[in-house]
């Protein structure tokens, strides 16, 4: 379900490069799969991991097809925001969250006292991730990650988890044999790198190790402690919905523009259930199938959702999850206009690049960066500014 890891290519990097690993050395992949695992292994060592360690992990490592095609393969993010919402969200997971709020109480009101962090949040991915630790995947997350590092489009991520993977087989909490999880190297339920599990794995059931997949108490805590780390705000909201009025300059939506709460109460902004949030809280109106469509107001809280995944529709809807786990009603649909997918998306996104704007890649899933290159061109063309892109606007441009 993953687009990408839950850190970003340049805090990997930075990560990496402050371990001493040259750009040269990370920049490696390709070529003869024993000649770069040999590498890997020697490298290893001038880390300073042990070399018998450094040998046994990599014995038996082999390069798993079958995660090239999931990498490649991630057309689910081409659904708008309704319809993946809907494909997500049942009855019966809402219910199941209900049951583990309920079951793990003393571990949710621990989590909140040291980090702030509200339980819906973590219900959210819990149930998006691995649906409450029922479907962690069934990768080999050793050769997973040896797979992607090989791979010359995104080494640079997964080449530093590979010795992050090494360091927990060191410590007793990793077997390169039978630890298993998601084809971009995930583990547990609620779906962490190796590197995220040695810098925010918490013990939260006592026995002394930090086990993601079997201790829901581990996994939560570990998330719980990384998502204060990522910049979780405690006591704040993260996503609400709204009701906007007609009469909204369209032009100060999107995730790249943001008012006081104060100043869009003033304009209009009502909240559909309950108060909006502080008056002195900086927000953005996020509508993400355009000024007709589902409307929300996004507090600072929602970008650290950005941090464990990057694709808007997840992060829109894991936010919205947690909203529901609180309470919140289901979101009004209201009446959005047709937008484009697949081979029209893609040729939007060329026609943006065509006239110099980063859409972050052509591959008909429409991010933040395509959203933001529509709305410049919305303003230029003089449609509705709201980042929606139709096929009038394709046909326009």
């Amino acid at each position: 379900m993953r687009l990408s890891p839950s850190l970003s290519a340049l805090c990997l990097l930075s990560l990496a490069l402050a371990s001493g690993v040259s750009d040269r050395a990370l920049a490696a992949c390709g070529g003869n799969f024993g000649g770069f695992v040999a590498g890997l292994r020697d490298e290893a060592v001038r880390r300073g991991h042990d070399a018998g360690a450094a040998r046994n992990f990599f014995a038996g490592v082999r390069q798993d097809p079958a995660v090239i095609r999931a990498d490649r393969a991630q057309g689910v993010f081409q659904r708008d925001f309704i319809d993946f919402a809907r494909r997500l969200i049942s009855r019966s997971r809402l219910d199941n969250g209900q049951r583990n709020a309920g079951r793990y109480s003393a571990v949710f009101d621990e989590i909140e006292r040291r980090y702030g962090v509200s339980r819906g949040v973590l219900l959210a991915f819990w149930a998006l991730e691995t649906d409450f630790g029922a479907v962690q995947g069934d990768f080999n997350t050793r050769d997973a990650l040896v797979t992607l590092a090989h791979d010359c489009r995104r080494p640079e991520l997964f080449r530093p988890q590979i010795f992050s993977a090494l360091t927990l087989y060191e410590r007793g909490d990793f077997d390169p044999a039978r630890t298993t999880g998601a084809w971009a190297g995930e583990i547990g339920q609620v779906q962490m790198l190796p590197a995220d599990i040695l810098e925010n794995g918490v013990d939260g059931d006592g026995d002394g190790h930090v086990r993601l997949k079997a201790s829901a108490p581990d996994a939560l805590m570990s998330a719980g402690r990384m998502l204060k780390g990522l910049g979780w705000r405690a006591n704040e909201p993260w996503l609400q919905e709204i009701v906007i009025p007609g009469n909204l300059d369209w032009a100060e939506t999107g995730l790249d523009h943001g008012k006081r709460v104060s100043d869009w109460a003033r304009l209009g902004v009502r909240p559909r259930s309950g108060s909006l949030g502080p008056g002195n809280l900086r927000a953005s109106v996020l509508l993400p199938m355009g000024r007709n469509g589902p409307a929300f107001l996004a507090y600072p809280n929602f970008r650290v959702f950005f941090e464990w995944n990057q694709s808007l529709v997840y992060v829109t809807t894991a936010a919205y999850l947690a909203t529901r786990f609180e309470g919140a009603p289901i979101f009004d649909p209201r009446a959005p206009d047709p937008g484009l997918a697949g081979a029209e998306m893609k040729a939007l996104q060329r026609k943006l690049v065509g006239r110099g704007h980063d859409v972050g890649g052509v591959d008909g899933i429409l991010g933040e960066k395509t959203r933001e290159a529509v709305q410049k061109e919305q303003i230029r063309l003089g449609f509705p500014a709201d980042s929606w892109p139709t096929r009038a606007l394709l046909d326009r441009l």
